[in-house]
């Protein structure tokens, strides 16, 4: 970065993306500050250099908001991926990948500020539209799945998410295989899903309840609460299966 710093100059997009591979390995040590320090530098930049609306500038934006993201700075998170997404909508598209993947971040974004509804909406969206331009079993499709399952789930709509749920655990197992992480993961929520609902059952059979308490409450959350590293223009992305 240096180096292309003095030989180079520090606009130079070959410099840019130096500091944004750097930018990227503080984010993994979880140097959320050093990393924002370059995110700041290289978004900037880039807005200069190549507009607003440029692909690397809005790459940039993405990997702020990240770094917003991962400090839990969510109102800060918010507006870039607003601006993310609405100008990736208009330049490629509501369907085009990108476009998908900052849809997914903002309501990454929303449930870990309790906007439920909000999460839920920009979910259905970007699962919805990732099986018909993907297909139903792609990775891609799968992680919507699994965030949409768990926003149901902590909206206490928890007959949906365990459908759900089920479904994508069994397309994981196809398609991931029984070693990937997010199958094992998956797996391991859905039998302690399963595990806690039986539990439930129980009790309220044994206090007189039909057991269909919880489908009452869907629909009832008017607000509510995809991983990766930079090299060039890859934008990180904050929708992990994690749970």
């Amino acid at each position: 970065m240096e180096t292309r710093k003095t030989k180079l100059g520090a606009d130079h997009p070959d410099t840019l993306t130096s500091m944004a591979n750097l930018a990227s390995t503080f984010w993994n040590q979880g140097r959320w500050e050093d990393a924002e320090g370059l995110d700041v530098q290289v978004m900037e930049t880039r807005k200069t250099k190549l507009g607003a609306d440029h692909p690397d500038t809005l790459t940039s934006m993405a990997n702020l908001a990240s770094t917003f993201w991962n400090q839990g700075r969510w109102e800060d998170a918010e507006e870039l991926f607003v601006q993310v997404m609405e100008t990736s909508k208009t330049k490629l598209g509501a369907d085009h990948p990108d476009t998908l993947t900052s849809m997914a971040n903002l309501a990454s974004t929303y449930r870990n500020q309790g906007r439920w509804g909000n999460a839920e909406e920009l979910f259905v969206q970007v699962m919805e539209t990732r099986k018909t331009k993907l297909g139903a079993d792609h990775p891609s499709t799968l992680m919507a799945m699994w965030n949409l399952a768990y926003t149901w789930k902590e909206q206490g709509r928890t007959a949906r998410a365990l459908i759900l749920l089920r479904e994508c655990v069994h397309l994981q197992r196809q398609i991931l295989k029984s070693e990937h992480p997010h199958y094992i993961s998956s797996s391991r929520m859905l039998a302690d899903w399963e595990a806690k609902r039986d539990i439930n059952v129980s009790n309220e059979g044994s206090e007189g309840s039909d057991g269909n308490e919880e489908d009452s409450k869907e629909g009832t959350s008017e607000t509510g609460k995809d991983l990766g590293s930079v090299a060039g223009s890859t934008a990180r992305l904050v929708i992990s299966q994690t749970k």
